[in-house]
């Protein structure tokens, strides 16, 4: 079984013991009073290449990330270092994360969130527009095309933003016959946890015009984000590099300033 494989399958595990806690219709109560609308998809295409600043505990393949640092320090600091957006892990058995973790966020940050996990119930999506995400990772790879698609819709109904992740050429022709406006690139495999970022500029190319492009993973220097730019890329996601920054500030600023062209 692959990690994607165990994540998912505990995940659903999951899922039941969250239903029975937190009834969806409890869930319906509170989008009622949900705050202001911080549209992710346009914080990706502004012009330029956007930085999506990630916070995440640990990974399976990196362990712990950073120690003795809470969810406020670490987006505040990257909202004053230029990000255009937050990506927010919430994933508890593999990653240590909480929709805690996300609604900490929201109350520290005005910049736009993306809630990272791995979405495969319509469950989940009220979860999300509760907890304050703006938007929802779908993993292609994670789901079949009738899933895909019924949860691209409906998260587009409850007015979340969808950023679809794809790994390949088969993957990207999924996203696409959904109409997907915001792909994602994840150069990270996630059979071994592997990267690979030519796999961004692999698949650049057979991504239509009209479509936003997020490349995610193995990306942390200037010159890295300029040639992303340079190529069209609309968006870089960058967790682990900035998580592990002495400064999570001076390196969010440092990748920004790349965008910007400063020097």
């Amino acid at each position: 079984m692959s990690v994607l494989d165990r994540i998912v399958d505990s995940t659903r595990r999951d899922l039941e013991r969250r239903r029975r806690e937190v009834p969806v219709a409890e869930l319906e109560r509170e989008l009622q009073g949900r705050g202001e609308d911080r549209p992710f998809s346009e914080a990706v295409a502004r012009p330029g290449l956007s930085v999506i600043a990630e916070y995440k505990r640990r990974s399976p393949s990196a362990g712990l990330l950073r120690e003795h640092a809470t969810v406020t320090e670490l987006v505040q600091a990257y909202e004053r270092g230029g990000a255009a957006a937050l990506s927010v892990l919430t994933e508890p058995h593999h990653f240590d994360g909480s929709l805690s973790d996300l609604r900490e966020a929201r109350s520290a940050s005005g910049l736009p969130i993306l809630r990272k996990d791995f979405v495969v119930d319509p469950y989940q999506l009220y979860e999300s527009a509760a907890a304050g995400a703006d938007a929802i990772l779908l993993i292609v790879a994670a789901l079949d095309a009738r899933d895909l698609a019924r949860l691209h819709d409906e998260a587009r109904a409850l007015d979340l933003d969808v950023l679809v992740e794809v790994h390949d050429e088969a993957e990207l022709e999924r996203a696409l016959e959904i109409d997907a406006a915001v792909i994602g690139i994840n150069n990270r495999n996630l059979t071994d946890f592997t990267v690979d970022v030519d796999r961004t500029y692999d698949l650049l190319s057979d991504v239509p015009a009209g479509k936003s492009v997020v490349s995610e993973s193995g990306f942390s220097t200037r010159e890295e984000l300029e040639e992303l730019e340079r190529v069209g890329v609309d968006a870089v996601l960058v967790g682990e590099s900035l998580m592990r920054a002495e400064d999570p500030e001076a390196a969010c600023r440092l990748l920004t300033a790349a965008v910007e062209g400063d020097t």
